[in-house]
C-alpha cells in the first residue's frame, strides 16, 4: 500500500489540466507512441470539439523513483462550474490534488471553489504554476497570489509547462514525496466507494471504485449497500488506457468491476461495495447528493419514442450522476421528462449527448428554477413549483420565494463598472468588493438564480471581454414579487413557453418573446395572433400575417362590390380555418427564448 498514490488534478477552465495529464502519461511511459494524441483522456468527441473536459477520467501509471516502483492513480477533472459535482466525486477517491494555476491568468473563481472542495476532504495540495513558457506569463506575481491563497512557501510551488514538458519530473517527485499513501486495513471486511460508472452495451454496467478496506477478488460474491443487492464479480481490474483484468484489487487501489448488471438504476454513484458473506458495518460517508440548479423539460419529437428516451436517460445518468429526471406531461408536447441540471452548459451537453450517443432527437423547453409558493388558505404549507404551470391561481397566492445564490466574480479592475451594471440589471445586490491585486477585483453579489439561468454567463464574458471568471453557491430562498407570463398562440396557451418572471421585467420579456416568436413561426393560411398574458391580462401582442391568394386578380375593371364579395368570401374561409387550424412550433422557438438579448 505504501507504494500507491491517488491524486486528482483541479483547476479553472483552460488552465491546462488535460495537457498536463497527457505529459504525465508520456513521462511515465503509460502510453505508446501510437496511442499518443492531444487530450488523450477526453474520450468523447464532444470534449475534443469544445476543448473542455466533461467527465472525470481515471487512469493508472507506473513510475520508478529512487529504485522503488510506485503505482499512481490519476483522476483528471473538469474545470467548468457546471461540472463541479464530477470534481467532488473525484476528490472523494483521492489523498492528494495538483492545484494548477495559469501563469498568465492567475487565480480564477473556479480555482478557489475547487480548492475549498479539496481542503474539506483533507487532501494534500501541490500547487503547480503552469504555462510559464508563455510570453504573457507573470510567474513572480502569480506565485505571490498562490502563497497568499494557500499559505505555503515559494519553494513548494512547482513551475511547469505542460506543453514543453518542463517540470513534469518535479511534479511526479512531489506526488510521491508529499501525497500520503492510502490508509486502510487490508484484513478488514471489504469496503469500497463507487465514484463513477459507465454503460457498456455488451457487458452491462462497468463500475469504477476505490477500495478503502479489504480487497476485492474476481469471482467474489459482493453486495451494494444502498440497493442491498448481491452480485457476482465477473471481472475486476485496473484502469490503464485500456482495462487490465486482475485477480485481486487491494486496499487503497482504484479499479473497475463488471457484474453483468443490465439495469442502470441498480448502480448508484457514492454507494459502498462490500462482501456478501462478511459485510462491513459502516458505509462510506461524506458523499453528497446532487442539487440541481436549473430545470427544463425534455420531450421526444415523436411521442412513440418515450420509452426509448427513458432508457437513454438512465444510461446517461450512469455516466453523469448529476442528471436528475422525473416523468411529466405537457398539453403541447405530450409525454416527456422534467430534468434537473447543474447549469446551462450541462443542459446543452446532455442534449447533444442524447443526440449523438443515443440518436434521440429531443425538444427542450424553457429552463427555469424551482420556487416555493404559499397560498392564502394554508400560509405555512409549502408548494414546490418546478414548472410554471404548477403555480397556484394569482388570487389564492400568498407569496412566492425564489432561490438566491452568492455569486463570486473575479475580473480586471477596468471592467468593474460593466460587471456591476450587468449584475444590477439582473436584480443582484453587491455585498463585497475586494482588490486581490491593484489589477484584479473580486466582487460578491446576492442574486436570484433565475436571472443567471438564461444568458448571464455569456453576457458576463462579453462585457468583460472574456476576463471575468464566475462561481456561485446557493444561499437559500427569499421572497420575491413574481408573476406567471403565459404565451398564447392563436388563443391557446402553450404551456411549454410559460415562464415565472419578476414583475418589473415581465412586460419587457413578454414583448421580446412575442417579437422573437413572430420571426420564427412560419406563416400559415390564416392570421396567427401571438400574445403574452399575465393571468387574463394581455401585455403584448404580435401577429403573423396570413399567406393569401390574390382572389381579385380575375376581376379587371367592373364594380367594387364584385371584388368585395370575393374578399368577404376569402375572409370567411380564413376565419373558419383559424378555428380548426393548428400551429406547429419549431424547436428553435423554444431555444430562442433563452437568447432574447441577441
Amino acid at each position: 500500500m505504501k507504494h500507491i498514490r491517488n491524486f486528482c488534478i483541479i483547476a479553472h477552465i483552460d488552465h491546462g489540466k488535460s495537457t498536463l495529464a497527457d505529459r504525465l502519461l508520456d513521462f511515465t511511459g503509460s502510453v505508446t507512441d501510437r496511442e499518443k494524441q492531444e487530450q488523450l483522456l477526453d474520450s468523447m468527441d464532444l470534449e475534443r470539439e469544445r476543448g473542455i473536459t466533461i467527465k472525470s477520467h481515471a487512469i493508472q501509471m507506473d513510475y520508478e523513483y529512487e529504485g522503488e516502483k510506485y503505482v499512481l492513480n490519476l483522476i483528471d477533472t473538469p474545470g467548468h462550474v457546471d461540472f463541479s459535482y464530477e470534481v467532488s466525486r473525484s476528490i472523494a477517491a483521492c489523498e492528494g490534488a495538483l492545484l494548477i494555476v495559469d501563469a498568465a491568468q492567475s487565480i480564477q473563481a473556479q480555482t478557489i471553489s475547487n480548492l475549498y472542495l479539496a481542503l474539506e476532504h483533507d487532501l494534500e495540495i501541490i500547487p503547480v504554476l503552469n504555462k510559464v513558457d508563455l510570453p504573457s506569463a507573470n510567474p513572480e506575481v502569480v506565485s505571490d497570489d498562490i502563497v497568499d491563497l494557500l499559505g505555503c512557501d515559494h519553494d513548494d510551488i512547482i513551475p511547469a509547462s505542460a506543453k514543453t514538458g518542463l517540470g513534469i519530473e518535479e511534479i511526479l517527485k512531489a506526488i510521491i514525496t508529499r501525497v500520503p499513501p492510502p490508509s486502510g486495513k487490508i484484513d478488514a471486511p471489504l469496503r469500497a466507494l463507487i465514484f463513477d460508472s459507465v454503460y457498456n452495451p455488451f457487458r452491462g454496467v462497468e463500475t469504477y471504485f476505490r477500495v478503502i478496506n479489504g480487497s476485492i477478488k474476481k469471482g467474489q460474491n459482493i453486495k451494494f449497500v444502498a440497493t442491498n443487492k448481491n452480485y457476482f464479480a465477473d471481472e475486476v481490474g485496473t484502469l490503464r488506457l485500456k482495462q487490465f483484468p486482475r485477480k485481486e484489487i487491494k486496499t487503497g487501489d482504484v479499479g473497475y468491476l463488471i457484474t453483468g448488471i443490465k439495469d442502470a438504476r441498480e448502480v448508484k454513484v457514492g454507494d459502498t461495495i462490500t462482501d456478501a458473506k462478511n459485510p462491513t458495518t459502516e458505509a462510506v460517508a461524506g458523499f453528497e447528493d446532487v442539487k440541481p440548479m436549473v430545470f427544463a423539460g425534455i420531450y421526444p419529437v415523436d411521442t412513440e419514442d418515450y420509452e426509448e428516451l427513458r432508457s437513454s436517460m438512465e444510461k446517461l445518468q450512469l455516466n453523469d450522476a448529476s442528471l436528475v429526471f422525473v416523468p411529466e406531461s405537457s398539453a403541447a408536447l405530450g409525454f416527456g421528462f422534467r430534468c434537473g441540471f447543474l447549469g446551462m452548459l450541462h443542459l446543452e451537453i446532455i442534449q447533444e449527448r442524447l443526440e449523438r450517443e443515443f440518436d434521440m432527437t429531443v425538444i427542450t423547453t424553457v429552463p427555469n428554477v424551482s420556487y416555493h409558493a404559499y397560498t392564502n388558505k394554508n400560509p405555512d404549507d409549502l408548494i414546490l413549483v418546478n414548472n410554471p404551470s404548477d403555480l397556484p391561481e394569482p388570487s389564492s397566492l400568498n407569496r412566492v420565494e425564489e432561490p438566491f445564490i452568492k455569486a463570486t466574480i473575479i475580473t480586471k479592475a477596468d471592467y468593474v463598472g460593466n460587471v456591476m451594471s450587468l449584475c444590477i440589471e439582473k436584480r443582484g445586490e453587491i455585498t463585497n468588493q475586494v482588490y486581490l491585486t491593484p489589477e484584479r477585483v473580486e466582487l460578491s453579489f446576492d442574486m436570484p438564480l433565475a436571472e443567471i439561468v438564461f444568458d448571464f454567463y455569456d453576457r458576463l464574458k462579453t462585457v468583460s471581454r472574456g476576463y471575468a471568471s464566475f462561481d456561485y453557491s446557493p444561499i437559500g430562498m427569499r421572497q420575491s414579487k413574481l408573476v406567471k407570463v403565459d404565451v398564447l398562440l392563436n388563443g391557446n396557451i402553450v404551456d411549454a413557453l410559460s415562464a415565472l418572471l419578476h414583475v418589473d421585467n415581465a412586460y419587457d420579456i413578454g414583448k421580446k418573446m412575442c417579437e422573437k416568436l413572430k420571426e420564427l413561426i412560419p406563416r400559415q393560411q390564416f392570421d396567427i395572433p401571438i400574445q403574452a398574458a399575465i393571468g387574463s391580462k394581455i401585455i403584448a401582442r404580435e401577429t403573423v400575417k396570413a399567406l393569401r391568394k390574390d382572389v381579385t386578380a380575375k376581376c379587371y375593371g367592373g364594380d367594387i362590390s364584385r371584388k368585395r364579395k370575393l374578399l368577404e368570401k376569402q375572409k370567411k374561409g380564413k376565419k373558419r380555418m383559424r378555428q380548426v387550424g393548428n400551429v406547429e412550433i419549431p424547436q428553435e422557438a423554444f431555444m430562442a427564448v433563452l437568447k432574447l438579448n441577441d
